[in-house]
């Protein structure tokens, strides 16, 4: 019986899912730009919850807080991470707007009330029909997914020091690169370069 009234619930949520999708797409079209209607939040919501298995939900983090941990999920998430959710969680980036639906503000009680385990399962598992890819498959992600989940529950005491360290650790292009080449130039004492006239139009 209890097996019947999950497959109840389940179909019954598939369905309200696809007229929420329907009337999102009647009165959006297929824009990205859209937020998604409360009832889609709910459902999809409830659709994650029943996705992950029990026995991931009650993991507890085999992996022990410290500096140096945090320092190093600190690093991976903002080499790995904040281009779509921002550095401070808040998903307020140009990948991160252009999603549908956005990335959740991981400071928020809707994230933070996860379990540890939900959290990892999240990170090594992914999130279907949203921007969020599996990262799991190996050991070492498993270990690099646990220290993300301490980092995630410091997100909302993150300090602006932090912040700014973060900003190191992002990925880089081309052009930044060569800025941040030429100030430890100057730094070190070499003269400064003058630029063709041609670069200061680009």
């Amino acid at each position: 019986m209890k097996r019947w009234n999950l497959i109840l619930i389940l179909i019954v949520l598939a369905v309200g899912l696809a007229i929420g999708a329907g009337f999102s797409m009647l009165h959006n079209g297929l824009s990205a730009h859209a937020t998604p209607t409360a009832m889609e939040a709910m459902l999809a919501r409830n659709a994650r919850k029943l996705a992950i298995p029990a026995t991931a939900r009650n993991q507890h983090n085999p992996i022990a807080s410290s500096d140096k941990t945090l320092q190093d999920a600190r690093a991976h998430f903002a080499d790995h991470c904040a281009a779509c959710h921002g550095n401070d969680g808040g998903g307020d980036t140009m990948y991160g707007k252009g999603l549908y639906p956005k990335p959740p503000d991981l400071r928020l009680p809707e994230t933070q009330k996860l379990s540890d385990g939900e959290l990892f399962w999240i990170i090594e598992n992914g999130v279907r029909f949203t921007g969020m890819p599996a990262f799991g498959g190996t050991h070492d992600s498993q270990n690099d997914s646990w220290k993300l989940v301490l980092f995630i529950r410091q997100l909302p005491q993150l300090t602006m020091e932090e912040r700014v360290q973060m900003e190191r650790d992002n990925p880089k292009g081309p052009h930044e690169r060569e800025e941040d080449q030429e100030e430890q130039d100057f730094l070190g004492g070499a003269p400064v370069q003058q630029k063709p006239e041609s670069a200061h139009h680009h």
